[in-house]
């Protein structure tokens, strides 16, 4: 096989591996040679015309070419494109997916970005705002104006900024926000346990925006101040009852409202309304006893009242008789001297059963006493029987 070219070895003449001039004997006798005798086979290593770098691929075509690299993952996995040198539609340097064109072979991106950007100028210069609402506008981050309710237009972002609040609603905040004790102490040295409910609302937006970091904060430590100093001046009872705590209110809402206008802390207070104003817990039944015996107290008074009310109009009522009938009698004395004689003894003998006749000559005596108890049971009418003295004579 000295004339067959070996597929590890190079061309015609001047092959790795060997030359034609040399034969089997001349081989080197290297231990790495598995060449067999003089059959002048060419070992994969040997020197010819040129440099022995390994074994070549068959499949390539002969000649000197650049050396190739085995394939990688990326290689496999990667799409061909054969538009395209050197791999799928990325291209060897990858990067993003190209993008349609236009009819006129020009990019959609410019046209995206400005229409991203119109889109951006028109939804933030032009504002709508609700019948309670206001806006602050901002620009770089400075104070600029307010904005009121409605349609209005303001530079795009970010050279301005609005920022929308509800200025008319109100806003509740209940103290204390959970069901602990909130104890203060009154005039008298009493501790009373208070909850109530501030209700307040925006008046001024710049002074609220940038005068106050929380308000609801602010405005709950206002009106504990507040209502401390306020009850400090007023007693338990006052505290506890109805025309008591209608003054209370009204006094810390006053107090409130002047310790935030000094502040300018741009908020109205609109209402204070205690919920609850109970003794603290552990004297809580003492109390309820000392309340239901001022309660008893006050009816006893009242009972009272009721009665002397009811004598005096008695009074009133048999004066006003006795001054009509002094006219009465200034008028005709001598009859009205009788009359009440009459009447005084009609009252004074109507239920007495002796009948006394000072007059001579009678003779004759009607027991109307005993007809009338006889009369009684059976329901009859009384008959009043009068004689006179003179008749019987």
């Amino acid at each position: 096989m000295a004339g067959r070219n070996s597929p590890w070895g190079g061309g015609k003449g001047g092959g790795k591996g060997g030359s034609a001039g040399k034969s089997g004997d001349e081989a080197e006798p290297d231990g790495d040679n598995h060449g067999q005798g003089d059959e002048g086979t060419d070992a994969p290593t040997g020197k010819g015309d040129g440099e022995n770098k390994g074994p070549r691929n068959p499949w390539l075509p002969s000649g000197d070419a650049p050396p190739r690299r085995s394939a990688s993952i990326e290689d496999i996995f990667r799409s061909r494109d054969p538009r395209r040198p050197g791999g799928g539609p990325r291209g060897p340097g990858g990067g993003f997916p190209r993008l349609p064109r236009r009819p006129d072979g020009k990019s959609w991106l410019p046209l995206g970005i400005g229409a991203a950007l119109a889109a951006l100028v028109v939804l933030t210069s032009f504002h709508m705002l609700g019948p309670k609402e206001q806006g602050i506008v901002t620009r770089f981050g400075k104070f600029s104006r307010i904005i009121d309710s409605g349609i209005s237009a303001t530079l795009p972002w970010p050279i301005e900024n609005v920022e929308v609040q509800d200025v008319r609603s109100f806003n509740v905040d209940m103290i204390p926000d959970n069901d602990n004790e909130k104890l203060m102490l009154t005039s008298d040295k009493n501790l009373v346990d208070l909850s109530y409910i501030v209700r307040w609302n925006i008046k001024d937006l710049k002074d609220y925006t940038f005068r106050l970091a929380d308000p609801s904060e602010t405005v709950s430590e206002v009106a504990e101040a507040a209502m401390r100093a306020s009850i400090a001046q007023v007693s338990l009872n006052d505290a506890l009852s109805g025309a008591g705590r209608a003054r209370l209110e009204l006094d810390v809402r006053e107090r409130m409202q002047r310790i935030l206008d000094y502040y300018k802390a741009g908020v109205a207070i609109q209402g204070v309304e205690i919920k609850k104003a109970d003794p603290p817990a552990k004297t809580k039944a003492a109390f309820e006893q000392v309340t239901v015996s001022q309660q008893e107290a006050e009816r006893d008074r009242s009972e009272a009242r009721a009665w002397a009310q009811q004598l005096l109009a008695q009074a009133q009522g048999n004066a006003a008789s006795f001054d009509k009938v002094y006219e009465q009698y200034k008028l005709a004395p001598e009859v009205t001297k009788r009359r009440m004689y009459y009447e005084t003894m009609e009252r004074v003998l109507r239920d007495n059963d002796t009948v006394i006749a000072d007059a001579p000559g009678v003779t004759s005596y009607l027991p109307l006493a005993e007809v009338r108890r006889r009369s009684a049971p059976t329901g009859g009418d009384t008959a009043t029987v009068t004689v006179d003295p003179k008749e019987g004579q």
